[in-house]
């Protein structure tokens, strides 16, 4: 039985018709201990069936360590999103892209397609002027409906400068980490470790934590 409804497919195939390039979902996973890896690899790959431009490549986690080590993947299942050359934005997505979050990959896969973070003009100035790394931890959980927020706004950060990485965590499929970085309520990320924001943040607000810290 496949995950996404007869009336789900067609909506989705529609939204993917939008696509103007090809994406490409670097997906990592392996047989044993890691929950939801089998059932993520299934979802990818009835996505992929939806469009002629979206291609999902897999590997294993730790046969593929020459790969692993090139992303920086660390956790599984894990998720490295490319547009049609290949190029690495430091777009990450760690667990299940279920419930809200699925959405979020929708929105995701367009961005990269079109090229184009959607942030405003001012956003995108300001990062360029960013010198040292930024790396967001979105941690999120599938029934959270201000989740996706959090997570587009770092996804569409990472699209715009090569010094910042947004990571989606989901929360419950990580344990150690909501325990390490004090998770007790979502969207909460974390800024390079040991910088914490609370709840889906308006973008200037982001922003301003970001140059802060770069």
């Amino acid at each position: 039985m496949g995950f996404l409804r007869d009336k789900d497919r067609e909506a989705v195939r529609e939204r993917l018709s939008a696509m103007t390039g090809n994406v490409k979902l670097v997906y990592f996973t392996q047989e044993m201990e890691c929950q939801y890896c089998r059932e993520t690899g299934q979802l990818l790959a009835e996505l992929a069936e939806l469009s002629d431009k979206l291609s999902v490549v897999t590997y294993d986690f730790v046969a593929d360590k020459e790969i692993v080590d090139k992303y920086s993947i660390d956790k599984i299942p894990g998720m490295v999103l490319l547009d049609e050359n290949d190029t690495d934005y430091g777009i990450r997505m760690y667990g299940i892209p279920s419930g809200y979050e699925f959405a979020t990959l929708l929105e995701d896969i367009l961005m990269l397609s079109e090229k184009d973070s959607g942030l405003a003009q001012a956003t995108r100035d300001a990062l360029k002027g960013l010198t040292k790394d930024i790396h967001f931890q979105v941690f999120v959980t599938p029934t959270c409906p201000y989740c996706p927020g959090a997570v587009r706004l770092a996804h569409q950060m990472a699209m715009e400068s090569e010094h910042v990485r947004g990571d989606m965590i989901e929360a419950s499929e990580f344990p150690h980490l909501s325990v390490k970085y004090n998770v007790r309520g979502v969207p909460r990320t974390i800024l390079n470790e040991d910088h914490a924001l609370e709840g889906m943040l308006p973008e200037a607000q982001v922003l301003s934590e970001v140059i802060s810290l770069g």
